[in-house]
């Protein structure tokens, strides 16, 4: 058990379980005050006393036999605060630290659980670029706070691999490409066919209707359609699949929208069955509320859309993998299109139409402004990560040219850079990326939480092996902010999860590097006195292996030399 386990414990309270009390614990901001608090005005309606009163008998029960690890038990204006012994904090933390070394901070809270995680979802035939990053780093950063959690998770690709764009890449193909070039080139090549195809379609209008008229013969299945169709996607998902190698990111379904084409009908018969499917001037709808517009699923010509598509998805994946959560992590743009889908499941009367959610996020741009495929306006992601690689290496040779493996470290870096970057602020907030900010080893950045931990490794390979029996945790009474930080990864973890938000993961990361980089310049480590120096050296491990694991979490290499 840790200390906050412990703590609600011995809690007490009619109603209210030891996970739910566990659940409200908070850390204060100020730590000289109290290490951990409950608040207790949700008790007050169901026990029928005021917030204090609850506190202040809470805290004379507590009191009267507090345990070892506690230095006190107060309450005060409705809050029931704990002080820890800060040498057997201390202790306890860095011992469990020690001892679990890669699992520190792992549990098995979602033991038996399933959540399916729909993310990054590229467009076939399109390029990969930075607008992509977001969902990419988040769904991935999720996928591994949920999988450390004890989560089955299931991360899905739902590749854009289908509608009329496909029908135009294989005219433009046929009159402008060829097979040499797209082998060669790549997307690249394929994305210079499509603004082609643009470009031409504006001056004569007919390429459009060729266009359809090719996605049709996609959809009827011949031959020749099928093959280009099949050769795009296989080109596209190559270089896709470079992409994610460099960014840590796998996936357990590559499913894209083609793959729903004949799941689409039994949902659509069932809307029908249950008279929720109405026509509109030739369209199916659903209508969905007096807030919400009618949810479009077959046009007048009878196209399916992509709700008609997200609808037999979302039957899929509950048949198929029993999830208890599926999250879509996708641009706050499309806040409407799930709210309507969602709301499609729910009037279905399906019970888990509660565990679909939408992990919206803002949206990311360079400085010189917004992108369009059909333009050619697009910044390719892999471009922005060699550019971040070119950019560290040259920093990297400027700082350290004896470096060992500057060009791996390098990649480590900027690759580094841009993921932090974009999980850095909350998920919803629009960034402006700029390389200069993220490369920066002075702030709140990547390359300042990796270095710091490439200097805690440098510290415990100087000072050789040490025995942890020997440290005199009383030597960290002032390292008691940095100890707490280190004990907290674990509900951190939690709160990412709980929140959908792995900003809280980059913010600790960063909080436990500052607070020791502070440490570091105030105290003696290597030659401290015996005792002191073994608790000091095992508090630098514990600071490296937490900023392992959360760069980890978060995809991160954690150099070890920089």
């Amino acid at each position: 058990m840790n200390n906050n386990q412990l703590i609600a414990s011995l809690i007490h309270i009619d109603g209210v379980s030891e996970e739910d009390i566990l659940s409200l614990l908070t850390q204060p901001k100020d730590l000289g005050y109290a290490d951990v608090a409950l608040p207790c005005f949700r008790f007050a309606k169901a026990l029928h006393k005021s917030p204090v009163e609850i506190a202040n008998a809470l805290a004379a029960e507590i009191s009267q036999n507090l345990p070892s690890f506690l230095l006190s038990c107060t309450a005060l204006n409705g809050y029931l605060n704990f002080k820890f012994s800060r040498e057997n904090m201390a202790k306890e933390t860095l011992l469990k630290v020690l001892s679990e070394c890669d699992r520190y901070g792992s549990s098995d809270m979602g033991k038996g659980k399933t959540i399916c995680i729909d993310y990054s979802s590229v467009n076939i035939a399109k390029p990969f670029h930075i607008g992509h990053l977001s969902s990419t780093v988040i769904g991935g950063a999720l996928s591994r706070v949920f999988k450390t959690l004890g989560y089955n998770v299931v991360g899905i690709n739902h590749l854009g691999d289908w509608g009329t764009q496909f029908g135009k890449m294989i005219v433009a193909y046929k009159k402008w490409g060829n097979g040499m070039d797209v082998e060669q080139g790549g997307v690249k090549a394929l994305h210079k066919l499509y603004v082609k195809f643009h470009q031409e379609a504006e001056k004569d209008e007919s390429l459009n209707d060729l266009g359809r008229e090719y996605f049709k013969r996609i959809e009827d299945g011949d031959p020749e359609s099928l093959a280009l169709f099949a050769k795009f996607k296989e080109v596209s998902l190559r270089e896709a699949n470079r992409v994610y190698d460099r960014l840590g990111i796998t996936f357990e379904s590559y499913n894209g929208e083609s793959f729903y084409n004949d799941k689409m009908q039994p949902v659509l018969d069932l809307l029908a069955k249950k008279g929720l499917l109405v026509d509109s001037e030739g369209a199916k709808v659903v209508e969905v509320g007096d807030d919400m517009p009618p949810c479009l699923l077959v046009r007048s010509d009878g196209a399916t859309l992509y709700a008609t598509r997200d609808l037999a998805a979302a039957y899929y994946r509950k048949n198929t993998y029993d999830f208890d959560k599926c999250l879509y992590v996708v641009a706050y743009q499309q806040n409407l299109h799930f709210r309507q889908v969602f709301k499609v499941i729910e009037l279905l009367g399906e019970p888990w139409a509660k565990d679909l959610e939408h992990i919206a996020f803002g949206m990311v741009s360079l400085a010189d402004g917004t992108m369009s495929s059909r333009q050619g306006k697009v910044v390719y992601l892999e471009d922005v990560l060699n550019s971040a690689v070119q950019k560290a290496k040259e920093i990297i040779y400027e700082k350290n040219p004896n470096l060992e493996n500057k060009d791996e470290i390098a990649e480590q870096v900027g690759v580094g850079a841009v993921i932090f970057g974009a999980l850095q602020n909350n998920r919803i907030k629009d960034i402006t990326f700029s390389y200069d900010k993220v490369l920066n080893f002075d702030g709140e950045t990547c390359p300042y939480v990796q270095y710091t931990h490439a200097r805690a490794n440098s510290l415990l390979e100087k000072a050789g092996a040490f025995d942890p029996a020997k440290a005199n945790f009383s030597a960290l009474e002032n390292a008691h902010e940095l100890v707490s930080a280190i004990a907290s990864f674990g509900d951190t973890i939690k709160a990412a999860a709980d929140k959908r938000e792995p900003s809280v993961v980059t913010r600790l990361a960063v909080d436990v590097a500052e607070i020791f980089n502070k440490y570091y310049i105030d105290n003696r480590i290597l030659n401290a006195e015996e005792g002191v120096r073994e608790a000091r050296l095992l508090l630098t491990f514990a600071v490296k292996q937490v900023l392992k694991n959360a760069l980890s979490l978060l995809g991160i290499a954690a150099p070890n030399k920089m």
